[in-house]
C-alpha cells in the first residue's frame, strides 16, 4: 500500500439509504409478513351483497289548497244563521227568535291553513205564501243546487226525542228533496243542548237516515258550538281540491253596508211580534264613508200604516232606541264613529210585488256566490264584524 493512503473497511454496514438508521429487512421476511396479514384480513364481500348507500327519502308533498262552497239548508228556525256564526267564530248573519229572519244568501268566508271553506247561508224553505216567500224558496234551492257540499239542518227537539218511534216532519223530507242527487249530504242535527237523555237521540237518527245516504251525520249544539270542530273536519274531507275563491281576509263577499242595512233590521225583530216583522223591510240609501264619520241614511218599510206607529213608539221612543242599538254595532263594524238617520216608510204589498221586491233589494238571485271577489274596503273583512270580536273556535 502506498504511503499516505488509507484503507476502507468493506466489512462495515453501510447506512439505511432512507437515511433512517434501521437496516433493510429480509426480502424473503417481508413477502412471508405480507401473506401472514393477507391471510388474515377479512374476505372482502362480493359487490352484489355490499351494503349500498340508502336512497334519500323523498320529502311529503304539501296538503293541495281545498276551496268549495257549503249550503246549508233546512227549515225555518233550526239553528242555520246561529251555526253559521259558529262555524266562522262570530256573529255575521242576524238572528231572531221570528222564522224567516233570513231572506237572503249571505256567503261567510272561513280559511284555515291551506283549506278555505264558504259557507252559504240560506232562508228556511217552507209553503210559500207571497212572491217574497217563493223567491226565498227559490234562492235556498238554488244555492243548494250549486253548492260543493250541502249541511241539511235539522232540529229534533225534546218531545220527539222521547218519542218511541219519532216521524221525520215532512217540511224536512222536502228540505232533503231540494238537494241533487251526487251533491255530497251531511245530516246536522242540532240543538242537542235541549235533550237530557242523548240515548233517546239515538234512537230517533235512524228515521232521518233512511231520507238519504248521507257522507256524515253529526249531532251539534250551534248555540254552545259543541261538536263544530268534528263538523268542520268532516266538511273539509268533502270539499274539492282547488284555489282559494277569496282573499284570505276576507269575511263575507257582501259589502258592509248590506250588513248594516240587517243590524237595523235585526233591533226592528227583537222588539216586535206577530205580523209586524213579517212586514218590515230595509234600504240603505246613502252611506257615505268619511276618514273620521260614516254617514248613513236607512228607510224601514212597513206593509201598513199602522206598523208605521208601532214601529216608532210613543213620542218616537222605540225608532230611538232601533237606532241607538244599531249605531253602537255599526261602529264596531266600521271601526269609527257613525252617525245613523233611520226612518219609517209605508210601502203597502211589497212582499207580493215583484217591481217593489226589486227595488227593495230583493232580486232574483241564483244563489250563487262572486268567485274571486277582489279586495275592496267595501267588503267585510275580518278585522271589522258585525258586532262581536271573532272568538276562539279551538276552545271547544
Amino acid at each position: 500500500m502506498a504511503a499516505g493512503a488509507t484503507s476502507t473497511n468493506r466489512s462495515s454496514k453501510r447506512p439505511h439509504p432512507r437515511g433512517t438508521g434501521a437496516p433493510r429487512p429480509n426480502a424473503k421476511a417481508e413477502k412471508a409478513d405480507k401473506a401472514a396479514k393477507a391471510a388474515n384480513a377479512p374476505k372482502a364481500e362480493p359487490r352484489s351483497e355490499r351494503a349500498r348507500p340508502e336512497k334519500a327519502q323523498p320529502r311529503p308533498e304539501k296538503a293541495r289548497p281545498r276551496s268549495g262552497t257549503i249550503a246549508l239548508i233546512g227549515r225555518p228556525n233550526v239553528g242555520k244563521s246561529t251555526l253559521l256564526n259558529a262555524m266562522l267564530g262570530t256573529r255575521l248573519a242576524i238572528t231572531s227568535h221570528h222564522p224567516q229572519t233570513t231572506r237572503d244568501r249571505i256567503a261567510g268566508i272561513l280559511t284555515e291553513g291551506r283549506t278555505q271553506f264558504v259557507f252559504l247561508d240560506t232562508p228556511g224553505l217552507h209553503k210559500p205564501k207571497n212572491r217574497l216567500g217563493q223567491r226565498m224558496n227559490d234562492l235556498a234551492t238554488g244555492t243548494a243546487a250549486d253548492a260543493d257540499v250541502v249541511l241539511f239542518v235539522v232540529d229534533i227537539g225534546p218531545a220527539a226525542a222521547a218519542a218511541a218511534a219519532a216521524e221525520v216532519r215532512p217540511d224536512d223530507v222536502e228540505a232533503v228533496r231540494a238537494v241533487p242527487e251526487g251533491t255530497p249530504v251531511i245530516l246536522v242535527v242540532n240543538k242537542i243542548d235541549r235533550i237530557a237523555e242523548k240515548q233517546k237521540l239515538l234512537e230517533v237518527l235512524p228515521t232521518y237516515s233512511a231520507l238519504r245516504d248521507f257522507a256524515a251525520i253529526v249531532p251539534i249544539s250551534a248555540k254552545k258550538r259543541d261538536g263544530t270542530k268534528r263538523l268542520l273536519k268532516e266538511i273539509e274531507n268533502l270539499l274539492p281540491e282547488g284555489e282559494h275563491l277569496y282573499p284570505e281576509d276576507e269575511l263575507s263577499d257582501r259589502p258592509v253596508r248590506f250588513f248594516v242595512g240587517e243590524l237595523v233590521r235585526e233591533q226592528v225583530l227583537m222588539r216586535t211580534r206577530q205580523e209586524v216583522p213579517h212586514g218590515v223591510a230595509v234600504t240603505v240609501d246613502a252611506f257615505e264613508e268619511g276618514k273620521k264619520l260614516t254617514r248613513i241614511t236607512i228607510s224601514v218599510h212597513v206593509a201598513k200604516e199602522s206598523h208605521k206607529g208601532i214601529i216608532i213608539g210613543q213620542g218616537g221612543k222605540m225608532l230611538a232606541a232601533v237606532g241607538t242599538a244599531a249605531r253602537e254595532r255599526a261602529e264596531r263594524l266600521l271601526g269609527q264613529k257613525v252617525h245613523l238617520d233611520v226612518r219609517v216608510k209605508t210601502t203597502p204589498g211589497w212582499f207580493d210585488d215583484a217591481a217593489r221586491l226589486v227595488d227593495l233589494g230583493y232580486s232574483n238571485e241564483d244563489g250563487k256566490p262572486k268567485k274571486k271577489a277582489p279586495k275592496a274596503p267595501s267588503r267585510t273583512k275580518q278585522r271589522g264584524l258585525p258586532g262581536d270580536t271573532r272568538t276562539n273556535r279551538s276552545a271547544e
